[in-house]
């Protein structure tokens, strides 16, 4: 009946692969078929189940996890730590990720490319927060045609914290220093060696701006001209910005609307969003000292789990130790080592 059926199917056009997919054998089982019609199946299947599986009950409660309104739309890095932080352990990300593999709950995520190219960049070094700050400018379509709003962000690069942020019509350099003014003075921080890294742009090098930092005794850096990837941090940020499932597919309406959805957003980055970066705790808590207990906690939670069942775990528990020291734009060799 199969044979038949895929024999229908490549007689009306379909590929022999997309044929297979869809009742889920490969095509070299169905070419055996059909070679030896008069043989049976042939295949053997798994002859027993891992001793480290889970259990019926526990893929169906993975399952009602991962599927619930709460989680559908997170990847796994980002459930896992959410549940330790509330004290669970269902599995790990590998298991999660093999879940959603076999039962399709996997969604279409957008992918970016990175390139790695050794050369010599700006070194700066953070060994806790307010001590290199990097920031840059991204626009925002308005549904006025060609019409654009622009976000100035600036980042906190040891704890990923969005320490300012302003939404204005127009790029300037004057924009910025008023900004740079502002957050200083909110944030009542010593800014004296501060360092703000930032790219080449206009409002970046504008003579308003040096001046401002000047005052402020803030140290400026800058990307090498024409080099992409010198800011990855503000980059990085950006790009959570606009692929956030919050993001709105439509236009926005105008400045107003930009800035009531911005503070929404930099309200859950700052204080939901369990970055990557950091040991998947959330900016704020980096930022002000309650990663360590955090972290502590999810690795006492990992070790009872072990302790449990440990024929599921090969080797030591997941890594929950805070992050030491931060570097932008790490040399070649301080990066492999990393």
């Amino acid at each position: 009946m199969i044979l038949q059926a895929i024999g229908a199917a490549e007689a009306a056009g379909a590929r022999l692969a997309a044929a297979c997919n869809l009742v889920g054998l490969a095509v070299r089982t169905v070419e055996r078929w059909r070679a030896h019609p008069d043989r049976d199946d042939g295949r053997c299947g798994p002859r027993h189940q891992p001793r480290n599986a889970l259990s019926a009950a526990e893929q169906a409660k993975l399952v009602e996890v991962m599927t619930s309104p709460r989680y559908a739309g997170m990847s796994p890095k980002q459930v896992v730590p959410r549940l330790a932080d509330e004290g669970q352990y269902l599995a790990s990300e590998s298991t999660m990720y093999r879940l959603q593999r076999r039962l399709g709950l996997r969604g279409h995520r957008r992918g970016i490319a990175r390139t790695h190219v050794t050369r010599a960049v700006t070194v700066h070094r953070a060994v806790g927060p307010n001590q290199v700050w990097s920031w840059d400018i991204t626009w925002l379509p308005t549904t006025l045609r060609g019409t654009y709003v622009y976000l100035y962000l600036v980042l906190d690069v040891w704890s990923r914290r969005i320490v300012g942020w302003e939404v204005h019509e127009r790029e300037g350099a004057d924009e910025a220093a008023a900004l740079i003014r502002r957050i200083c003075d909110e944030s009542r921080i010593d800014s004296n060696g501060l360092v703000l890294h930032s790219d080449n742009g206009k409002p970046m090098r504008g003579n308003t701006m040096l001046a401002t930092l000047q005052w402020l005794g803030i140290v400026p850096s800058f990307s090498r001209p024409h080099v992409s990837d010198d800011n990855p941090y503000s980059e990085a940020l950006f790009r959570t910005l606009k692929h956030v499932p919050a993001y709105p597919q439509l236009p926005f309406a105008d400045v107003a609307a930009v800035r009531v959805w911005v503070r929404r957003f930099v309200a859950w980055y700052n204080g939901e969003h369990r970055h990557s970066g950091i040991r998947f705790v959330t900016p704020n808590e980096r930022h002000y000292g309650r990663d360590e207990a955090i972290l502590a906690r999810r690795h006492a939670l990992y070790e009872q789990a072990r302790g449990r069942k440990p024929e599921r775990w090969s080797r030591a528990t997941r890594n929950w130790t805070p992050v030491g020291p931060v570097v932008l734009n790490p040399e070649p060799a301080l990066r492999a080592a990393a």
